[in-house]
């Protein structure tokens, strides 16, 4: 009897134990149903169109022609085109300052007095000769008006007379070395004299400055010289003046400094209270401009080994251009080809997309 009770417990025992690996084999038989069925699926779709295909958001603007100007930007320096230094002609002792550093002073004015005491008395002495001169000539000359007395007299009287004329305007000439003259109007900028002090031609001066009368000097590298000349425009800055404003270039030269490479140029300026010589000005000079170009920001053009393109919205798709690119200025670009008016250029999104992508314009 005991045999037959054993029989229901193995039963019960066997079919315990094959229960996980029917579960198994049912999530294994059911993965492999769903793969059928996704690849179904997929097959089908392909098909009938119904796959959702990936549209990418991009801005774009649309291309007008306008203007566009280069600018060659270089550093110069502000001078004062009447800048000039007053030097004695003669060595003397200093006895007279009749002007002071930032005194305003007229072209001709007497700045400084050396002296000349020497020459003076030499002047008195010639200027003696010469009336007692002019008086022997005046009565020589009546004389010989009456027919009185020879010509070689007459003659001699004459002579003596304009030699001393000549020596009275001589000595006064040399007088005049022992001033210091204002050669322009301006003002006094420095002076490197004192009163009691010996001068020397060339070494102490008076240095006058017409502020009123400035231009810029800068250095433009050579190979700018066939777009930058006289004429150009040019805006001009000046930093430590909070001043800027735009003119014309009024000279640009024509030899090329053979240590620096570069050409001088030099900009008139109107007055201005606040501009100083010596101010560092900062020049923008025009060498390129068009009325009419296509201009594109810089960051729409990307680069490979075709060369330079671009993409446009092609009835929203993105359409890969080949383009030419000219000058660059202020983060924009000129499209010399392969770009035209209306044309919708993507600016954001540009690296998101392919040739042939679908885009959607957000803005």
């Amino acid at each position: 009897m005991k045999k037959f009770l054993y029989i229901p417990a193995l039963l019960l025992l066997a079919a315990c134990s094959n229960k996980p690996k029917d579960k198994a084999a049912e999530l294994a038989d059911l993965k492999k149903q769903q793969a059928d069925i996704n690849s179904k699926v997929t097959a089908l779709e392909a098909q009938v169109g119904t796959k959702e295909e990936k549209v990418t958001e991009v801005a774009v603007i649309t291309l007008q022609p306008g203007s566009f100007t280069n600018y060659v930007q270089i550093q110069g320096k502000v001078d004062a085109q009447d800048n000039v230094t007053a030097y004695p002609q003669s060595p003397g002792t200093i006895i007279a300052l009749n002007a002071r550093v930032g005194q305003k002073v007229s072209r001709g004015q007497v700045l400084a007095q050396l002296d000349n005491s020497v020459i003076k008395q030499q002047i008195a002495q010639s200027e003696a000769q010469l009336s007692l001169n002019r008086t022997l000539y005046q009565r020589q000359k009546a004389l010989w008006d009456q027919k009185i007395g020879t010509e070689v007299q007459f003659l001699q009287a004459q002579t003596t007379l304009q030699s001393s004329q000549k020596a009275v305007a001589a000595l006064r000439q040399q007088a005049n070395l022992y001033r210091i003259v204002s050669p322009i109007n301006g003002s006094i900028d420095q002076m490197d004299l004192k009163l009691g002090q010996v001068a020397q031609p060339g070494t102490n001066g008076i240095r006058i400055v017409n502020d009123k009368n400035l231009k810029v000097k800068a250095d433009v590298p050579e190979s700018y010289s066939a777009s930058v000349n006289t004429g150009n425009n040019v805006k001009i800055l000046v930093p430590d003046a909070n001043d800027s404003l735009t003119t014309r270039v009024t000279f640009a030269a024509k030899a090329i400094d053979p240590v620096s490479r570069s050409f001088a140029v030099e900009v008139k300026l109107p007055y201005r209270a606040s501009i100083r010589p010596n101010m560092t000005a900062i020049l923008k000079i025009a060498d390129y401009s068009k009325s009419t170009a296509i201009v594109v920001p810089v960051k729409a053009i990307q680069r490979s080994e075709e060369g330079d393109y671009v993409f446009i919205n092609n009835a929203g798709t993105a359409k890969r251009v080949i383009v030419k690119s000219g000058k660059t200025y202020g983060g924009q670009t000129e499209i010399t080809s392969g770009l035209k008016a209306g044309d919708q250029l993507i600016t954001e999104g540009v690296t998101d997309v392919e040739d042939g992508d679908k885009i959607k314009v957000t803005q």
